[in-house]
């Protein structure tokens, strides 16, 4: 059944009214809703704010690196620290290595960027900070309800957005209402904030519905894989900051890793690589396993003699939002905005975005407020862009501009000229460069790249994907409908098969496409949606376009600890 059919049946939805609805409850989401109540105590006011989280609790979506930058939580709370965030490994020293196959150059640290510089920021856990805000958040009386997604965008017949509708529930593969099945409620709002993350299953929609990124570059992505490891003490520096690029990837491909010494004799290990690559035949998983067994690396996960063995504990997968400011849509529309990832506001010269999406947030709601206290509702938040124009945030953003767009120049090329641009040149860059293309369109006809031959996983160092989704404690209910959508069920087959050699099968970090024969020895793709780690690749990377994630049951999907 349609959802239209749905309502005509079992209609009409419950509604619940607010002034401010929140869909997401990360560190964008938390941070609005915070400062809305922050600063309806300050003027003695009532303000009735709601935050919606797809995942089973605050924290369970979030995977960062991460390394946080105080400087936005510090204008949220200055007494943070007497309040136990979750910040408490400093960082103690950067490493930057450009690794060969088999060696390594260090870049002293007196040549490394600013951007590359991390004296004053933590290694975090970002799952962890997340739901430490969700905590200040409820004390403040903000309303939180997790486990259940946002899946419809709900308009005043004006054309403004009026709020939410969150997803049926108890719908079965089939499409029909199970004896479980629960109607969506619809939570409506004077102003409806959306903060979903990179590539926000609703941003998306809201983004193309109010044409928002007319105008602006291509927005640009990247995928970013992490596990943390347990490791010998005898191998774990506490703060430790180790950042590489170079090999295993080509110079053309975009992509790095990183090495973070946490607490407790564990080290959070990722790799990125950006969404604009354009061989069919790359597995990004794949590059990541193999990174790990460059000696250098390598090194860590090693059990020295007499040594305790290192265990791996956690994986993950997300997209990151890179294109910067010059791929930032208009962020506010007639009864909203976009904050944080789902508008694009990471740095990816600084390999951080929870500063920005803590700053972000509470921008909107100073906004936000500030139109309330006017009577107004269901108009565009103009002063939230302006604001961000003022802030730190923009400034910084602005020297990074030129970042993601030198690295389609190549390796050597993009390190020189960002050397340049934010060591000799402070940000103060008298050029700028433009994207004109999607992620999506760079893949090349498979007969026209270099296949990849990768090594087997060894099960102690490098691992299968479906081993990897195991300690990602993903969990999905098999019986209802997959939110992993076609447009065109032939599509795979005839298209990406045929002329990309099935490249989801490799994008993907989660098994969660492979292409199997039926009956007839007839190719066809099989989606496995339960693997799905909700890292929206597939969304992203897939070059018709066929592929659209849609929200699926609240509370499924990962649930990440300590990532």
């Amino acid at each position: 059944m349609t959802n239209d059919e749905i309502l005509a049946q079992f209609g009409p939805r419950e509604s619940m009214e607010y002034d401010v609805v929140i869909v997401g409850g990360g560190p964008a989401g938390l941070s609005t809703a915070i400062r809305l109540k922050q600063l309806a105590a300050e003027e003695d006011r009532e303000v009735s704010v709601v935050v919606l989280e797809k995942g089973s609790e605050p924290g369970a979506h979030v995977l960062s690196g991460a390394i946080m930058d105080p400087i936005a939580i510090t204008e949220l709370f200055p007494d943070w620290k007497q309040r136990g965030a979750p910040l408490n490994q400093p960082v103690t020293e950067d490493i930057f290595l450009f690794l060969g196959e088999r060696g390594a150059v260090r870049t002293p640290n007196v040549m490394l960027p600013p951007n590359f510089g991390n004296h004053g920021n933590y290694i975090v856990s970002l799952a962890n900070v997340t739901r430490w805000l969700a905590q200040q958040a409820e004390a403040l009386g903000v309303e939180i309800f997790p486990g259940f997604p946002a899946a419809e965008v709900l308009y005043n017949e004006d054309g403004s957005v009026k709020g939410v509708a969150t997803a049926n529930m108890g719908i079965g593969r089939d499409g029909q209402p199970t004896e479980g099945f629960q109607l969506g409620m619809e939570l409506h709002a004077k102003y409806t904030i959306f903060a979903e993350g990179s590539r926000g299953h609703l941003g998306k929609q809201l983004i193309a519905h109010y044409k928002l990124d007319e105008g602006r570059d291509p927005q640009s992505y990247s995928i970013g894989i992490k596990e943390v490891w347990e490791i010998d003490p005898a191998r774990h520096t506490p703060g430790l900051a180790l950042h590489s690029a170079g090999w295993p990837l080509e110079s053309s491909t975009y992509g790095g890793s990183f090495l973070y010494h946490m607490e407790g004799n564990q080290v959070a290990v990722g790799f990125v690589v950006g969404l604009d690559y354009a061989n069919p035949w790359l597995s990004p998983y794949e590059e990541f396993q193999r990174f790990k067994t460059h000696p250098n690396i390598r090194w860590y996960f090693d059990t020295p003699a007499g040594g305790r063995p290192a265990k791996r504990l956690g994986y993950g997968a997300r997209a990151l939002t890179v294109g910067g400011l010059l791929s930032l849509p208009k962020t506010v529309f007639p009864g909203g905005a976009l904050v944080g990832c789902d508008a694009g506001y990471l740095n990816a010269s600084r390999i951080k975005g929870s500063h920005a999406a803590i700053k972000t947030g509470m921008l909107a709601a100073e906004a936000a407020f500030a139109a309330l206290a006017e009577g107004r509702q269901h108009d565009e938040l103009t002063a939230y862009p302006e604001l961000f124009e003022r802030s730190w945030l923009h400034a910084e953003l602005n020297k990074a501009r030129n970042f993601k767009q030198w690295f389609k120049k190549g390796l050597t090329v993009a390190t020189v000229m960002t050397g340049i641009e934010q060591l000799l040149l402070n940000g103060r860059i008298p050029w700028t460069l433009h994207r004109e293309r999607p992620d999506h369109t760079y893949l090349k006809p498979a007969d026209q790249c270099k296949p990849i031959a990768y090594p087997k996983p060894d099960g102690k160092l490098t691992f299968d994907k479906l081993s990897s989704v195991f300690i990602s404690n993903t969990n999905h209910s098999e019986d209802q409908p997959p939110h992993l959508t076609l447009k065109d069920g032939a599509v795979p087959v005839q298209v990406n098969l045929s002329l990309y050699a099935g490249p989801e099968q490799r994008y993907c970090p989660a098994g969660v496409y492979e292409f199997v024969k039926d009956e007839g020895g007839q190719d066809r793709l099989q989606i496995n949606a339960q693997n799905c780690v909700h890292c929206k690749t597939c969304d992203i990377k897939d070059p018709t376009q066929n592929i659209v994630w849609v929200v699926p049951e609240g509370g499924g999907g990962p649930n990440y600890t300590n990532m």
